[in-house]
């Protein structure tokens, strides 16, 4: 009768070992790479959509690494605060309670600029061109590598 037995190699299964152990991190790490490679996309193409983007450059901000509900790793490059051209507060009052806000919201600027508005704005995209999956991809890779080396 054939008898059969196999082992696997010692550097496999520490590298197996590894990966369980460092999943993890090793995905945090996998997409804060890849924000950091949109957030370097959005500011560069804000300058052709804006006069002066250095004005919006400090709303732009790469979030936390955080787990969503579904058990995904996300970290999000967004716009956020309120832009303030003047140091004063706005005052309006709606149905007799007064609102005080702080300036235009940076997301509404950005999406009009996006979008276009109703008002008129012509639409100059540029957040959604900084999504360039395969330098996404390829910074994501080589962040995995750290913890994958080949051999």
């Amino acid at each position: 009768m054939a008898k059969f037995s196999e082992e696997l190699p010692n550097d496999l299964i520490k590298q197996f070992q590894n990966l369980e152990i460092g999943a993890k991190k090793m995905m945090e790490n996998m997409t804060r790479a890849g924000a950091e490679v949109v957030y370097r996309n959005v500011k560069s193409n804000m300058k052709s959509s804006f006069k002066d983007s250095s004005k919006l450059e400090p709303y732009l901000k790469i979030t936390k690494v955080y787990n969503t509900k579904d058990g995904s790793i996300n970290t999000k490059v967004a716009f956020y605060g309120y832009y303030k051209e003047k140091e004063r507060t706005y005052t309006r009052k709606v149905k007799q309670n007064e609102y005080t806000y702080d300036g235009i919201p940076v997301p509404l600027i950005i999406r009009a600029r996006e979008y276009g508005s109703s008002s008129g704005e012509a639409k100059k995209p540029f957040f959604r061109k900084s999504f360039k999956k395969a330098e996404i991809e390829k910074a994501m890779l080589k962040e995995q590598e750290k913890f994958l080396p080949k051999e």
